[in-house]
């Protein structure tokens, strides 16, 4: 039986490329929620008008991979500290935001939040937004396995790639062989 999650931790071509790496991972959807505009589209969200971030759909199996990692993974891949922002991208669409349907993933995410701000020795604070999940919206098929699509593209060479290589030297354990 699989599970599905819903994680925004900046661009949805980085979150996605790195989520599809994990054991246990059977399909990554990028999309839209968090925000109160039905249907929304990739360029109204990009507007920062419409209350939505970037996010994935993470579908799982849980006898794999718990949510506990996926979490290790969502904190451990982005930075939990800044607000509307991942390095260039910038805008309430591209916050860190957890969106959960369970009071148990409410209660992990919670308990991995003051873990993570307890470890910070710098004097930040995780700001990752902790909500329940509404509406899912898929985006764009063009968004779709992106980095698997264009792994030429400069975007997917400056900013995806080192993402990648990073996950994959901290959590070499939870990847797909």
């Amino acid at each position: 039986m699989t599970k599905s999650v819903v994680f925004g931790g900046g661009c949805f071509w980085c979150t996605e490329a790195v989520f599809a790496m994990l054991k246990g991972v059977s399909k990554v959807e990028p999309g839209y929620a968090g925000g109160s505009v039905e249907n929304p589209s990739y360029e109204k969200v990009s507007g920062g008008d419409t209350g939505h971030a970037e996010v994935i759909r993470v579908t799982y199996d849980p006898a794999v991979i718990s949510y506990e990692d996926l979490l290790t993974v969502f904190f451990g891949s982005h930075d939990p500290t800044t607000p509307n922002r991942q390095g260039a991208d910038t805008g309430e669409q591209y916050r860190s935001i957890i969106l959960y349907e369970t009071d148990e993933e409410k209660k992990a995410a919670e308990k991995m939040i003051k873990e993570v701000d307890t470890s910070l020795k710098d004097g930040t604070r995780v700001v990752t937004q902790l909500i329940p999940l509404g509406k899912f919206f898929p985006a764009e098929e063009y968004h779709q396995e992106y980095f698997k699509k264009n792994p030429s593209a400069t975007y997917c060479q400056l900013v995806i790639e080192p993402k990648i290589e990073k996950v994959r030297k901290r959590f070499a354990e939870l990847l797909k062989q």
